[in-house]
């Protein structure tokens, strides 16, 4: 559903991200596989007017951005400002990064005690498949734990090779930081232990439901990136 800009009142106007809304156009006539003419046709005007449109947004009324987002499958604000649920990174680059390593005791420190990060491993046949999954995890002395469905994408197997990532980007500064785990999964089976990391805070599967089998990813190696700003390394 898209938003009547007439029905609404007063409209935000766009941000004055010109390049930022000729390229969410552009992206998203890819995607949909339309040429700029054929987009121009769907939404009632000429190919030069939408050049126009995507070079000066702020300066036309809001009626013709409306018309574009909907031919584009896109809310009024998603086309003009871009999506509030955007993946991190959009904030550019810092001022003179440096790109320097974490040494292992960096690494955890970095991880703090619990937070979201990815697994990784590979299936199908011959595994050469690559699953990539996001959970939230809980650091247990020098391993990541986490709670999942056994039949689920990330209940993987005891003994499988296993990456774990996490990261964090600073959308103000540009800067940020990963840690990579390398190392084998294996299921903990003691009881005492599984009560106490259920106990803990940010336990609870983020994914609901019966999630039963706990994974621990035993690290073989462990490492990390920081990006900085030059001033700051």
């Amino acid at each position: 559903m898209h938003a009547d800009p007439e029905r609404s009142g007063a409209r935000a106007q766009p941000s004055g991200d010109d390049g930022g809304v000729a390229d969410r156009i552009a992206v998203r006539r890819e995607q949909m596989g339309i040429s700029r003419d054929e987009l121009a046709r769907r939404a009632g005007m000429s190919t030069t007017y939408l050049h126009e449109v995507e070079s000066r947004p702020g300066g036309f009324d809001s009626e013709a951005l409306a018309r574009l987002a909907a031919v584009l499958d896109m809310s009024y604000e998603e086309l003009t400002t871009g999506r509030a649920d955007a993946p991190p990174g959009r904030g550019g680059p810092a001022g003179q990064p440096v790109l320097t390593r974490l040494s292992e005791q960096e690494c955890w420190q970095r991880l703090g005690t619990h937070g979201i990060g990815r697994i990784s491993y590979t299936a199908g046949p011959g595994r050469q498949a690559p699953v990539v999954v996001p959970v939230n995890f809980l650091v247990d002395g020098r391993s990541v734990v986490y709670r999942t469905d056994p039949a689920g994408v990330a209940g993987i197997r005891a003994g499988e090779a296993v990456a774990f990532e996490a990261d964090h980007v600073d959308e103000l500064t540009g800067t940020g930081w990963s840690v990579l785990l390398a190392g084998t999964a294996e299921h903990p089976a003691d009881r005492d232990a599984l009560e106490a990391l259920a106990r803990r805070r940010a336990a609870g599967p983020w994914a609901g439901g019966k999630r039963d089998l706990w994974v621990r990813v035993l690290p073989h190696r462990v490492s990390g990136r920081v990006i900085q700003s030059l001033g700051e390394a």
